[in-house]
């Protein structure tokens, strides 16, 4: 079921369909495997990826280490940055105590 465009004459995007959201969704993660697949060929192989630490030779750390960081990254914007940063709900509503007049 496709959504209906925003205005009658205007044709639906690309991304209204959700076929073709599904089609870049497994792209994706397709991608994603295969990086990771490609990453434990080399650790069997045993090319060296020059690391710094040691941990940075494990297959598919790299993989691991990007996906904690975004989650991380999430909720710290979620759980901290938002609510810092947060109006209330009518905070651009006029309440009659002067809102239209030029701040001096």
């Amino acid at each position: 079921m496709t959504t209906p465009p925003p205005h009658p004459t205007e044709p639906p995007g690309w991304f209204d369909r959700p076929e073709n959201v599904r089609r870049v969704i497994f792209g994706l993660f397709g991608a994603c495997a295969f990086f990771v697949l490609l990453d434990v060929g080399f650790w069997l192989s045993g090319f060296d990826k020059h690391p710094h630490f040691r941990w940075e030779q494990w297959p598919g750390f790299y993989a691991v280490y990007g996906f904690v960081a975004c989650v991380l990254l999430v909720l710290i914007a979620k759980h901290v940055l938002r609510p810092l940063v947060m109006r209330g709900e009518d905070y651009y509503d006029n309440d009659g105590k002067g809102g239209d007049e030029p701040h001096a």
